[in-house]
């Protein structure tokens, strides 16, 4: 199976896969063993499923995270014609190593993330390799309001302009927030997205952390329900489960109200 290019800077929504993450056990034991074939399974069910790029979530990976990234990397982009990746890590060095190798041809590559606090040199990084990254407005902590939100936005996206960097490159994470608890904060989160939006600035973020917790047959609904109504706040791409169906046709379908895409009756098959 081939990797399908898009335009990824055309208007149309943007999902980062999120299967291949170190959390799941299989995935876990597979990077532990550089074992090539769950990695490829999750990949090619991905692409397939419509992702744009695909998020490599290796972990800390402090013994050898270099080495682990260099090779997943390579793995997928030499498997998937140079599918465009999210390296996604909390190992600078690992993030350095993916970019080395990295191929450009269907995207920049993606570092997953920066933050105003702690992680706010991950900007630099991105920056030094014309990369494009996730910037939480955060700051070691969730954000009380908006009003906090949009100060760690400012400072994140003066920082990288200051290095050069091409505002579209800084990609605005609201931080999604799980409803069983924090249902009150939901329009928050929902209004942060328009703020970004209303100053031209893309975003993006883990958007199913809104249905942790929630049972099973709950979560896709959910998602869902969310992911339209973040879309028509103006969210431009999502951390997402590409496998899950009526997500992706929710975000197709919103694609085609927002005019980001040409209808026809064959536009789910795209």
């Amino acid at each position: 199976m081939t990797y399908k290019q898009r335009n990824v800077e055309s208007k149309k929504f943007v999902t980062i896969g999120e299967r291949i993450h170190c959390i799941s056990p299989v995935i876990r034991e597979a990077m532990a063993t550089f074992n090539p074939d769950p990695i490829l399974e999750r990949a090619a069910q991905q692409i397939k499923a419509g992702a744009t790029y695909l998020d490599v979530n290796i972990g800390p990976a402090e013994s050898n995270g270099p080495e682990l990234m260099t090779w997943a990397v390579k793995l997928l982009q030499e498997n998937f014609n140079n599918v465009p990746l999210a390296l996604d890590t909390a190992n600078k060095k690992a993030i350095e190593a993916g970019i080395r190798v990295y191929n450009r041809t269907n995207g920049k590559p993606i570092v997953n993330s920066a933050d105003a606090g702690s992680r706010i040199s991950n900007i630099d990084l991105a920056a030094a390799n014309d990369a494009i990254v996730i910037a939480l407005c955060s700051a070691d902590g969730i954000a009380k309001d908006n009003d906090e939100r949009m100060h760690h936005c400012h400072t994140m996206l003066d920082r990288g302009m200051a290095l050069g960097m091409e505002a579209e490159d800084l990609w605005f994470d609201p931080l999604f927030l799980v409803v069983k608890g924090m249902q009150d904060k939901q329009m928050d989160v929902l209004n942060a997205i328009k703020l970004f939006a209303d100053e031209g600035l893309k975003s993006t973020g883990g958007l199913s952390n809104n249905s942790n917790g929630a049972p099973k047959t709950l979560r896709p609904i959910m998602d869902s329900a969310l992911v339209a109504m973040a879309m028509m706040q103006g969210l431009t791409s999502a951390i997402v489960n590409p496998n899950d169906l009526r997500l992706m046709e929710t975000i197709k379908s919103c694609d085609i109200f927002k005019n980001n895409e040409l209808y026809s009756d064959s536009y789910l098959e795209i």
